[in-house]
């Protein structure tokens, strides 16, 4: 793949208390025949992330036509699984509604943080999402003990196929805990009910990584192609590249990606949190750059 990298699109200027920087893990999709809405999480001072969105030009998405100047999913109450922030995981459309999976984000007292996973819910073309349930619909397991994070669904042969990150340690890198996680796979017939067992695990950590996540999954007449994050314990957070026959057993091919650091600029310290988008002769990936999302989301557009 030769991904020629087109520039920043957008990054939040601080205008508002709710965005004072960061745009991460963001999510594109086709409103009408020629916008692309991209939803992503803004950060406020205290490093707690909303969701919004904004709008783009399917033929240049570099040109930006909307800002929503508000958020349409804000965190939880006190006490629940999301009352510290959230991210973005995937947005599938399900009749005429629009479903939203996200991780939700819990300070607790003896762990950086716990990251379960709830699902929200639009009828207006997400301008606004209610939560289907103020408790995780993808909660704690034994081998899940810190997060169960879902990242990607696809409805695929009456049938949905849900990839998620499961944290279950922490590793210690200069005195910092960083969450040791890898990609997982579960069915769901409603994409609601989310079994409690994690049996199918899908990709796990190469020598030298101890965390590889945010899958992005999708499917053509090849068959299934993953996008994900990956982090070196050398500090090296970068995206990789899957593909599979059966959306089960994948192949890594993280070399034939190219989505590579810039030498200066918003990308130059990470190019992180792919996701891909077909517009009519084009295929765009969108991703974050540097401090996982901090210096806004910007894309590439696919060569020949």
């Amino acid at each position: 793949m030769k991904w020629n990298k087109k520039g920043l699109i957008y990054c939040p200027d601080g205008e508002h208390d709710w965005e004072v920087n960061t745009f991460m893990t963001p999510h594109a999709m086709l409103i009408d025949e020629s916008t692309i809405r991209i939803f992503g999480g803004v950060r406020d001072k205290e490093g707690i992330s909303r969701i919004k969105y904004i709008d783009v030009s399917a033929e240049n998405p570099g040109k930006v036509l909307y800002i929503s100047e508000r958020i349409c999913f804000d965190i939880g109450n006190n006490g629940c699984f999301d009352d510290n922030g959230m991210i973005l995981g995937d947005i599938l459309q399900v009749g005429s509604n629009l479903y939203m999976y996200y991780v939700g984000f819990q300070h607790v007292q003896k762990a950086k943080f716990c990251a379960f996973s709830g699902l929200a819910i639009s009828d207006d073309k997400g301008e606004n999402f209610k939560r289907y349930s103020e408790v995780p619909i993808m909660d704690r397991t034994s081998t899940g003990r810190y997060g169960r994070c879902i990242h990607s669904v696809l409805y695929d042969e009456g049938l949905f196929k849900i990839y998620y990150a499961v944290i279950n340690d922490w590793k210690f890198i200069n005195g910092v805990a960083y969450p040791v996680y890898n990609i997982w796979y579960t069915e769901s017939s409603d994409g609601i009910v989310v079994p409690s067992k994690d049996e199918c695990l899908c990709i796990d950590v190469a020598i030298n990584e101890y965390r590889i996540g945010r899958p992005k999954v999708y499917k053509d007449i090849n068959g299934y192609e993953m996008f994900y994050t990956r982090d070196f314990i050398r500090k090296d957070y970068v995206a990789g590249y899957a593909v599979s026959k059966d959306g089960i057993r994948w192949e890594r091919k993280d070399d034939s990606l190219n989505l590579m650091k810039s030498e200066f600029g918003w990308d130059s310290e990470m190019a992180c949190y792919p996701v891909k988008l077909k517009y009519k002769d084009k295929t765009y990936l969108f991703y974050n750059g540097n401090g996982m999302g901090k210096t806004g989301v910007g894309y590439a557009e696919l060569g020949e």
